[in-house]
């Protein structure tokens, strides 16, 4: 199992290669009792017409519903973030994550024996940070475990390590990056020049669009290298050296659902819909992400003949105002699309009755300038009315939240005289 399954330039033999991977799929959804009571389709032209998956489907199958195999069999349990509301089970064995390993390691700046990678998203439940650990050291490289839930570890430690352990590669949501950026500078360090061991920032698990991408490159003097995929799932797509994503239709076939029409193409803008080829432990038969992408087949400078997407937020962030929908994406690119020298990094918007209310934190010596570009990019892209609120630095993203390294402290009820006893109830 390797990258050289099939050359990526190939269209005709990935369309091959998606027939033969098909039937394995298909194989194995019929020791599902989710898919073995729906019924499993015979072929793909069945499968054009078999219902979706829904993460309803799973909600109702939790905890071990949609298991294919003994559970002795299994290697992992995880659940999603449950952003989009109740999170879903899913699970894999040994086989399961060596494919998944091998997907998340297709980087085009790679991963080496002498990286020092940070990894930075959650162990928790999920799997994106499993993934990219799992990953790393499949290719040799150090791992610095580092959770972005954890207590144990608020930013400014971050940006110590990321300094001191001269950190080559990290994993991360792309926000993540802006917040180092922010702890960075409140500590007297410079992104662009502090941090010269750094080769790349991979970043994943929140929209990405190419303002954005280039202002975090920019603060970071680093390449920012977008993955995208799923607790359920694992990785689906990778960007190429032209900075494209694309899907991995070698090891999974894609659709977009389009949720207006109830169809399914193989391009468009909508709801991305996977069924993935190499499942034991939990097949998935046209699951619906229910992420908000545009899917579309170019001719790409790197020469793959993969699938371009582009990934939008999840659906159930976008919004309406009057006859515009927006998602989260739309808005950052109107955000990131302000000049650089405005420092704007952090945001947050809401549909109200009378348009859209957007609050960006902006230094005073730009703030008219920032208001005024920004609600009149609004009014160009989308026609509507914006209520733009500048916020000095600090507004959205306290100071103290990455500046103070708070203390990890073990239950502890017994102290010295003179000692605060109150850290007694801090680990509650």
């Amino acid at each position: 199992m390797n990258t050289l399954d099939v050359t990526w330039a190939d269209r005709a033999g990935l369309a091959r290669l998606q027939q033969d991977r098909l039937a394995t799929a298909l194989a194995a959804a019929k020791r599902s009792p989710f898919y073995a009571g729906r019924g499993v389709p015979g072929s793909r032209a069945e499968l054009a017409d078999y219902p979706l998956t829904t993460k309803a489907d799973l909600r109702a199958g939790y905890p071990f519903g949609l298991l294919a195999v003994d559970r002795a069999e299994l290697a992992t349990y995880h659940e999603s973030s449950g952003s989009s509301g109740v999170p879903t089970s899913s699970y894999y064995t040994p086989e399961d994550w060596r494919d998944l390993t091998e997907r998340y390691a297709r980087k085009h700046v790679g991963i080496r024996p002498d990286d020092m990678f940070l990894v930075r998203t959650p162990y928790a439940l999920m799997i994106t940070g499993h993934l990219a650990h799992a990953a790393a050291r499949y290719r040799g490289a150090t791992v610095v475990p580092a959770d972005n839930r954890s207590l144990a570890m608020p930013y400014a430690k971050v940006v110590r390590l990321l300094h001191d352990l001269e950190v080559t590669l990290t994993w991360s949501l792309a926000t993540d990056t802006l917040l180092w950026a922010a702890a960075a500078r409140l500590a007297g360090r410079a992104p662009d020049r502090d941090f010269p061991a750094l080769r790349a920032l991979f970043v994943g698990g929140d929209p990405l669009g190419p303002a954005k991408k280039k202002r975090i490159a920019e603060i970071w003097n680093a390449p920012v290298v977008e993955e995208y995929g799923a607790t359920e799932t694992g990785s689906l797509a990778g960007e190429c050296p032209s900075g494209r994503l694309h899907l991995w239709a070698d090891r999974a076939l894609f659709e977009v659902y389009d949720p207006d029409t109830g169809r399914c193409s193989p391009t468009g803008r909508g709801q991305l819909v996977v069924t993935p080829f190499q499942r034991e432990a939990m097949p998935l038969l046209r699951y619906n992400l229910e992420d908000s992408v545009e899917v579309s087949d170019p001719d790409c400078g790197c020469g793959w003949g993969l699938p371009v997407v582009r990934v939008l937020g999840r659906s159930a962030w976008t919004v309406r105002d009057g006859a515009a929908e927006l998602t989260q994406g739309d808005v950052e690119d109107l955000v990131f699309g302000l000049p650089a020298e405005y420092g704007v990094m952090f945001w947050r918007a809401r549909a109200e009755t009378d348009g859209l209310r957007i609050q960006i934190e902006v230094a005073a010596a730009h703030r008219a300038a920032a208001v005024r570009e920004l609600g009149d990019a609004v009014d160009r892209a989308y026609g509507l009315p914006a209520r733009i609120e500048s916020l000095p630095p600090g507004g959205l993203v306290p100071e103290r939240l990455l500046t103070t390294e708070p203390e990890v402290v073990k239950p502890r009820g017994l102290f010295h005289a003179g000692e605060d006893w109150n850290k007694a109830l801090e680990y509650y």
